[in-house]
């Protein structure tokens, strides 16, 4: 089975924000914003989904990416 992956640190470069500005814009701590972008989570809210293709302007399609093992 394969596993998701976020491109969120991608994304972010992209877009020029920073780590602490993105998690100040959609609420959440720096701690759990940088799980997220190194990818040590297992899952993530549609709410923070949500929050972060907002500031982001983008699709979760943009950020998430499916790996085949």
């Amino acid at each position: 089975m394969g596993r998701i992956e976020l491109k969120l640190d991608v994304v972010m470069a992209d877009r020029r924000m920073s780590l602490n500005e993105l998690a100040e814009r959609i609420g959440i701590s720096n701690v759990n914003l940088s799980k997220l972008k190194n990818n040590k989570v297992t899952a993530v809210r549609f709410s923070t989904l949500a929050g972060i293709c907002e500031a982001l302007r983008c699709t979760p399609g943009d950020i998430l990416k499916y790996v085949e093992d």
